[in-house]
């Protein structure tokens, strides 16, 4: 790694910190009042110009009717969408992983099974990384509970082509040890190539920042130093399931599912490329309280995906925007609720209407919008970044 790039951005953080000594508190991020609750279906947004959605997978009635957990990543010349998939229930004994591929983020594969049914537990989508001659499938593998709640850990599996993979090995800590946690699916990097992300740990799932300089995101994997808020379940943190972006004085901002039910976001900082994070605190911003997608543009811009509805609802799907990271003042449609919401066709445990859990990433002139409609149509929206941009008149 080069080091003449930490010595920059470590000075950028340092010198920040500096200029705050002694001013008022540090608070993550604001978000203006964007949001209008007596419209539901768009909470009063415009969708954002030139976005056109696909879909990736829609089951027929022989298929694979649970699909969710959807994660793209581009690898040489290709998008990559990787999901969970069971026959009728969340999580049910026969779960497998599937991907598939595309040359235009617009048509797609037909998909294939990257996982086999598992008589031990399941394993569910975990996501991608690559340093651009090797593409990581993470795989998140949850053996049967037997302390009475759920936890696991961490595989992966390598291509150089796409096709054809090696065999699953553990992801490997800095200590050499495997990571006992299950790996949260926003693996990206730092301006200086650091990779960060969060693993929800051993005893339940306790939420733990990780960072590691090891470009292929294998191993090297350090816990970050953060403590918890009280949770209102002991096998699990109250701060869930994070995504992050820096701000334009160097912070890493890592952005949290509340599970304690205020429909808001949690968040903390990190001034030290994720070596320590502060005690995570409310945002007054909306949440459905699930997974979001947080990030940066090119240029720098910050970026939130969620359905900030402020309820169980997870519809619509918007994207929120930010110039430097500590105020969002803009707000635009991807996915509304009424007509633009296909109906669900088959039922299943935990299926509900909406757009659940996406993810995002930056390919060529566009970001890309992952998600599972109603945890069955497995979809993104692809966004012409120029559409976001902050310049004059835009």
């Amino acid at each position: 790694m080069n080091c003449y790039k930490y010595f920059i951005w470590g000075s950028l953080c340092l010198f920040s910190a500096l200029i705050l000594h002694g001013q008022e508190k540090d608070i993550p991020f604001r978000v203006n009042q964007l949001f209008d609750f007596n419209q539901p279906q768009t909470l009063g947004l415009d969708f954002v110009k030139g976005i056109e959605t696909s879909t990736i997978f829609s089951p027929q009635e022989n298929d694979n009717k649970y699909n969710h957990g959807v994660v793209l990543f581009p690898f040489k010349g290709m998008l990559y969408a990787q999901w969970q998939s069971s026959s009728v229930d969340e999580d049910g004994s026969d779960t497998q992983v599937f991907y598939s591929r595309s040359l235009n983020g617009t048509d797609w594969e037909q998909p294939v099974a990257m996982t086999q049914k598992w008589k031990q537990g399941i394993k569910t989508s975990g996501g991608w990384w690559s340093d651009g001659n090797t593409l990581v499938a993470y795989i998140c593998v949850w053996p049967d509970k037997t302390k009475g709640f759920k936890e696991g850990y961490t595989e992966y599996i390598t291509s150089i082509d796409g096709i054809h993979w090696e065999d699953s090995k553990q992801v490997m800590g800095s200590n050499g040890q495997p990571v006992l946690g299950i790996i949260e699916q926003d693996v990206h990097a730092l301006p200086n190539g650091r990779l960060i992300t969060a693993f929800h740990m051993q005893p339940g799932l306790m939420v733990t920042p990780y960072f590691t300089d090891n470009p292929l995101g294998i191993s090297g994997w350090k816990a970050g130093k953060m403590d918890h808020l009280t949770s209102n379940n002991k096998s699990m943190s109250r701060e869930l399931e994070p995504s992050w972006f820096y701000r334009k004085d160097g912070a890493v901002i890592m952005v949290f599912r509340d599970q304690n039910s205020t429909f808001k976001k949690l968040a903390s900082i990190s001034k030290d490329n994720g070596l320590t994070w502060t005690l995570p605190e409310l945002v007054d911003t909306p949440d459905s309280r699930a997974k979001q997608s947080a990030g940066n543009l090119p240029d720098g811009t910050a970026f939130m995906v969620n359905n900030p509805s402020g309820n169980k609802s997870r519809f619509p799907l918007v994207i929120t925007l930010s110039k430097d990271g500590f105020l969002f003042d803009k707000a635009y449609l991807l996915r509304s609720g009424g007509k633009d919401l296909q109906p669900l066709r088959f039922k299943g445990r935990y299926k509900r209407a909406g757009y659940s859990y996406p993810k995002s990433v930056i390919w060529g002139d566009y970001l890309y919008v992952s998600y599972a409609t109603n945890k069955e149509d497995v979809q993104c929206t692809k966004i012409p970044i120029d559409s976001l941009s902050y310049k004059k008149g835009k």
